[in-house]
């Protein structure tokens, strides 16, 4: 039997940093996979049932991080107040950093005006003062770049902590040496006659930690705000409930509510559970579950659900679900694990990154090569460039550009009452040509009425709707219970039935009162009945041109009538099936319904293309069938018997009315139903993987353009990248990327996301201005 366990992580500083992990947790015994998410900072492990969880923690200490268990139970809230802790802890950490690094950025002008106060004084005590400074930046805030590096060195990788701990390392310690020098050979700690002591770049490894940590405080801030659609939804959930116990109300904590209690709402609260309306009517707002702003009525025998806000009346319930099973826990669980999962296109970024940071050390070694060797360059100047190219070519952007814009666009549909698991589905919704739709409950309300009776023996109308409701009493098919509903409303008596059996897309044949009878569609009396319909295809052709599904009562030696019951079309169909045209999306329609009843409602909503007659074991060969013809298929259903196909076709969308089998197997649900949000659901997936496109484009233009300039290949033209703000262009980046990402919360339906499409022009005219900006201050820096 397999298992997962959830782990949180802490401590991670880029993509390589998960890499490690993962790395470590498959080598635990009894793992068959460990997926590791940075952005999320989760990782999710699989394999046997017996799987150590203490060791899974060990396995993620060993490589230098720290992990702890996320189970059921655990209050997300303090999670949430784990990740804030920490996002505090670094701005603490940025701010120290930044008040130690200030006297250099003070020793750094005197160099360009010396006219500022102390520029006469003071130079001789640059170089000790910084290394004071330093010292606590270098191995105090820095430590954590040190274990970094130190535990990719044991897994034989090469992350982002390798590169800062390198790169401050060698701006450091050449410092260090050459003032060691200095002072034994001049036995003075200041420098003589006035003078500063030269080749001293504390400084650089200063500024850079401090950038860089900015950087990480900025970047935590902005992935915090990437998962505040699941902490909406956390703040959504009530703490107490009112319960009827002994005829009193007892205000109890949300804990002790137990399935089964009657529970008392009243106006303006906050739905506590999930549960059914036993007494009492109201409208109920239900955006925060559906994304429907319109509150909806209440009355008794509806379902009302957990953190919904009850409007007007009061009303008791009777609790259903608490806890991990209600809905919000559901919908709170799947955005969860969709924003922890990994889109395919991930694992291009992933690979990038592998090969990425060992590919830069190369570059490094080759430009402090070319420099100090070939070119014949100061040893300064040489280990300068080195410095600047390891810092700038950090992936870590890279490693944010998929994740961030997934967690958003999975957030942002979310609120729009459309759960999409993960970055598979999303990226699928892409890639799709068509769309079959299963028609009832589906395009249709799934709550089909009688429409007509039509007596063709020598029973009456109610005789045979009575007869009719007496086969279909066993029966939990929604157009059975339209008919025993009508005969219920018409007070007509049902009989009990013997020797009943269903005979899957055909009806039943049953015995009442020792009499044989058989009802349901054209092929049970043909088939089954062996019984001839020719003479009544006027009639039935007549009310299937109508769009009404005809079923028919016989006996064992004839047609006693015809009983009609339409299942209306719902009002979002039709628009829908529009704006699916308008994507240029190929629509299809299946059913079980015969062909004139399924042409006649295909007509009101729009599509052309339909699979009428099918049996619900072949949805899934007809899913198949169109797959096969080349076409990437997308199937939209609610019943158990669509799971199979839903299954199947390449993205299974489920509406949130349906069984929890077709829930399960679809990579998208849609909870209010509407088919006009598959739309929406599209057009967000187009987004979001547009999103993550840009972000990647602009990772790795980043990179590309920066190498160069860092490596001061084009020195001759007045453009180089001093190693401090090579640090502050790579930490920028990575801030730029995630906000990036956060256009997608601007996003309205059927409007231009224009925060969308100014923010990437921007980015493109900060990046090309700074890194300009950058070369000329590093070339008057020296």
């Amino acid at each position: 039997m397999s298992n997962s366990i959830k782990l949180a992580i802490y401590g991670m500083h880029c993509a390589s940093c998960a890499g490690v992990i993962e790395k470590r947790l498959n080598k635990v015994t009894g793992v068959t996979n460990a997926s590791v998410n940075f952005a999320s900072e989760k990782a999710v492990v699989t394999g046997e049932s017996s799987i150590d969880e203490n060791q899974l923690i060990a396995a993620v200490k060993q490589a230098g991080y720290r992990a702890e268990i996320i189970n059921e139970e655990t209050d997300n809230s303090a999670e949430t107040d784990k990740r804030a802790g920490a996002i505090k802890r670094l701005r603490l950490k940025f701010l120290v950093s930044a008040v130690l690094s200030l006297p250099m950025l003070y020793f750094m002008l005197l160099d360009f005006w010396p006219s500022l106060p102390g520029g006469d004084s003071l130079p001789p005590y640059f170089a000790i003062v910084s290394l004071i400074l330093t010292l606590p930046i270098q191995f105090i805030i820095g430590a954590s770049f040190y274990r970094g590096m130190i535990s990719g060195f044991k897994m034989r990788r090469f992350n982002m902590d390798s590169l800062i701990a390198i790169g401050t390392s060698t701006a450091f310690f050449y410092s260090l040496v050459y003032f060691a020098i200095y002072v034994i050979t001049n036995q003075s700690l200041i420098g003589l006659d006035g003078e500063k002591i030269h080749e001293q770049y504390f400084e650089t490894a200063a500024f850079l930690i401090t950038f860089v940590i900015l950087g990480k405080w900025l970047e935590a801030r902005a992935k915090h705000q990437t998962s505040n659609s699941i902490q909406k939804l956390m703040v959504m959930q009530p703490k107490t409930a009112r319960i009827i116990r002994d005829d009193q109300v007892v205000e109890v904590s949300i804990d002790q509510v137990n399935v089964g209690d009657i529970v008392l709402v009243r106006p303006g609260e906050k739905v506590p559970v999930d549960g059914t309306i036993e007494s009492g009517e109201s409208t109920i707002d239900e955006s925060m579950v559906t994304g429907e702003s319109l509150p909806v009525e209440k009355k008794a025998g509806d379902k009302v659900v957990g953190a919904t806000i009850n409007k007007t009346g009061s009303f008791e319930f009777r609790v259903n679900r608490v806890g991990k099973d209600t809905m919000l826990s559901q919908i709170i669980k799947l955005i969860d694990e969709a924003q922890g999962s990994k889109a395919a296109i991930q694992s291009f970024a992933d690979r990038i990154s592998a090969w990425f940071v060992p590919a830069v050390l190369v570059i490094a070694v080759l430009t402090f090569v070319a420099w100090f060797f070939v070119i014949g360059a100061g040893l300064a100047y040489s280990l300068m460039a080195f410095t600047a190219v390891i810092v700038i070519a950090c992936p870590c952007a890279l490693g944010l550009a998929t994740p961030t814009a997934l967690m958003v666009g999975t957030g942002k549909a979310a609120e729009r009452g459309i759960l999409i698991k993960g970055g598979e589905p999303l990226e699928m919704a892409c890639k799709i040509d068509t769309v079959i739709f299963d028609k009832t409950g589906t395009l249709t309300h799934g709550r089909p009425a009688v429409t007509d009776v039509v007596a063709l023996g020598n029973l009456d109308d109610k005789k045979l709707l009575s007869i009719a409701a007496s086969l279909e009493r066993g029966s939990e098919h929604p157009l059975a219970e339209a008919i025993i509903k009508d005969a219920a409303d018409k007070k007509l008596p049902t009989q009990k039935v013997t020797v009943f059996s269903a005979i899957p897309g055909h009806g039943v044949q049953a015995k009442v009162d020792g009499e044989l009878y058989y009802f349901g569609n054209s092929r049970l009396i043909n088939d089954v009945a062996k019984l001839k319909l020719k003479s009544f295809d006027a009639e039935i052709q007549k009310l299937q041109a109508d769009g009404k599904t005809v079923m028919i009562l016989a006996d064992s030696s004839t047609v006693l009538g015809l009983i009609a019951v339409a299942d209306y079309v719902k009002e979002t169909s039709r628009v829908a099936i529009e704006k699916m045209h308008k994507l240029g999306l190929e629509t299809w329609m299946i059913t079980g319904d015969n062909e004139p009843t399924a042409r006649a409602i295909a007509r009101q909503i729009g599509i052309t293309n339909i699979i009428a007659e099918v049996l619900p074991q072949d949805k899934a060969a007809q899913v198949k069938q169109l797959q096969q013809s080349g076409r990437v298929v997308a199937m939209v259903g609610d019943g158990i018997n669509d799971a199979p196909a839903l299954a199947q076709a390449d993205l299974g969308i489920a509406m949130g009315n349906g069984t929890d089998v077709a829930i399960e197997a679809g990579g998208i649900v849609i909870i209010n139903n509407r088919p006009d949000d598959i739309v929406e659901a599209i057009r967000l997936a187009r987004a979001t993987v547009g999103k993550i496109k840009q972000n990647l484009v602009f990772a790795l233009m980043y990179n590309v353009a920066g190498i160069p300039i860092a490596a001061r290949i084009f020195a001759f033209a007045g453009l180089t990248l001093r190693p401090e703000l090579a640090g502050l262009a790579m930490a920028l980046s990575s801030v730029s990327v995630v906000t990036n990402s956060l256009t997608l919360r601007a996003y309205r339906p059927g409007k231009v996301n224009w925060l969308s499409i100014i923010t990437p022009i921007m980015m493109t005219v900060m990046f090309a201005t700074l890194f300009v900006v950058f070369a000329r201050m590093s070339a008057a820096m020296g």
